[in-house]
């Protein structure tokens, strides 16, 4: 191994691509042991995986609808040879113009987008190298408020060599930013010697599904402009909102602050979580910053949305009656999935953060550690992978400062594979809670690591699941379902 690490680059060999974390770790056993309801029943239900799979059927149909929106249909391929031929790295105009409409609907309408500050990349992944690439140098550093997406020590830093400062935040407040931790860090940061280059923040929250309020964006834009550091909003989940209040957009916010440095607002988008379309690989730098814009437009040529999706894409965000609906469609579905796992979850005494958005809930699960430390939080976590048999991802993971919150996903399956889900956690937090009663009890019963009882069979409600999301739901390549076919 030694021999071969002497023949790459330190580049390709340095290890903060971040994949031998517990995050990636759990998708491993899911990969080695993939749930299916009838072929493998005992499998690993994988639970880790942020992807909406929850609408897919409306794109299907609109697809099945508009056969020329696609060079491989019969009633498309006339423009073959036009989409096919090279295109230069700004994009094809009318993809452009729709990715810039889309993006002023799924903000309501209260902000436009200029076509001409679209920079593609290949996916958000692509997206926040490209953009780290454009403002940092190897070394430099970004504050990163913590809890946050266990991926960004690769997306962020792995090949352009840029820190990750986290800022920590905790469940007195829910999490909530605030401008004396954003001091701390940077202060931190400065003694050490680091150069702050900028601050990131994802909103809506991954993992928290929580969104910032206009004071709180309007407070991060008063403390970049103080400190004179760039801002990078991900806002890659901003139509995955599922309460009755609207997403704010830090672009909405920057209209109403009258000294805000434009220069230093920089948005990452992507179709990934919005429409559930992360094979399309569609991300997108917009920045108001003309240099950036110019730079990174260079620089997306390593990262290209294939001009074949372009143009489906283009035909489709244009259609303004299929992205009202659609946007309706999974908002209502999202918001009905996360009642029925959250309602589950509630039946046998399990929490989670009040959230509005995202893919996922922020699980407590600190009343089951054996000890209020990441080693108990890691120690129920293998539990809970490897004997449950669910791939969740642990708070640690996603640098959370208390130990004991875990990310579910619950948009990327059927109704089918949830009931099965939640049946084992029903199961699981049911026998620890008989274990604990009997060791109350005894008092004197040894401590033995918590091991989940395949066989145990406990009374489980399924009147959650009486009111299904009501529409068929196509599997992506990702599904436990498909996976497990492959």
């Amino acid at each position: 191994m030694e021999r071969q690490h002497q023949l790459l680059s330190k580049i390709a060999t340095n290890d903060r691509h971040g994949e031998n974390s517990p995050y990636f770790d759990g998708w491993k056993a899911y990969d080695k042991n993939p749930f299916h309801p009838t072929d493998n029943p005992d499998g690993v239900i994988q639970m880790g995986l942020a992807e909406n799979q929850l609408s897919a059927d409306s794109i299907i149909d609109w697809i099945k609808k508009h056969p020329k929106a696609s060079i491989c249909n019969p009633e498309g391929v006339h423009m073959f040879k036009d989409i096919a031929n090279f295109q230069d790295y700004h994009g094809l105009p009318e993809f452009r113009q729709a990715i810039a409409k889309f993006m002023g609907r799924v903000r309501g309408g209260r902000v436009t987008f200029d076509p001409d500050r679209i920079v593609m990349s290949g996916g958000a992944t692509g997206a926040n190298e490209l953009i780290m690439f454009c403002l940092a140098d190897p070394g430099d550093a970004f504050l990163v408020p913590s809890p946050y997406y266990p991926a960004f020590y690769r997306d962020l830093g792995w090949r352009t060599g840029v820190q990750i400062v986290p800022v920590d935040c905790d469940s007195s407040n829910n999490f909530q930013i605030t401008k004396v931790a954003l001091e701390a860090a940077y202060d931190k940061a400065q003694q050490d010697g680091i150069n702050v280059k900028g601050l990131i923040i994802t909103n809506p929250s991954n993992p928290l599904g929580t969104t910032l309020d206009r004071e709180t964006l309007k407070c991060l834009l008063s403390f970049i402009n103080e400190k004179n550091i760039h801002i990078v909003c991900d806002e890659i989940y901003a139509a995955t909102i599922f309460s009755s209040q609207n997403f704010v957009s830090v672009s909405e916010v920057i209209e109403e602050v009258m000294d805000c440095n434009r220069d230093l607002i920089h948005i990452v988008y992507s179709l990934s979580k919005d429409m559930g379309l992360p094979g399309f690989r569609v991300g997108i730098v917009y920045s108001y910053n003309d240099a950036v814009v110019n730079c990174g437009r260079k620089m997306s040529s390593f990262g290209l949305v294939s001009s074949q999706t372009q143009y489906l894409l283009a035909s489709m965000l244009s259609d303004e009656e299929f992205v009202e609906d659609f946007l309706a469609e999974s908002s209502k579905r999202l918001k009905k999935r996360h009642g029925i796992f959250t309602k589950g979850l509630e039946q046998i005494g399990i929490s989670c953060l009040e959230s509005k958005a995202g893919l996922f809930v922020w699980m407590n699960l600190r009343h089951l550690l054996k000890e209020q430390t990441n080693d108990g939080e890691m120690e129920l976590w293998r539990v809970i992978v490897n004997d449950v048999k669910l791939n969740v991802s642990p708070g640690s993971s996603f640098h959370c400062v208390e130990p004991g919150w875990f990310r579910v996903c619950f948009a990327n399956m059927d109704d089918e594979t949830l009931e099965v889900a939640l049946k084992r956690i029903h199961a699981f937090v049911g026998e620890q809670n008989e274990r604990d009663t009997v060791s109350t009890k005894t008092k004197d019963m040894p401590s033995k690591t918590k091991c989940w009882k395949k066989n145990l069979r406990l009374s489980f409600s399924s009147r959650i699941f009486e009111e299904g999301i009501g529409s068929p739901i196509a599997m992506s390549p990702h599904s436990p379902l498909v996976r497990a076919r492959n």
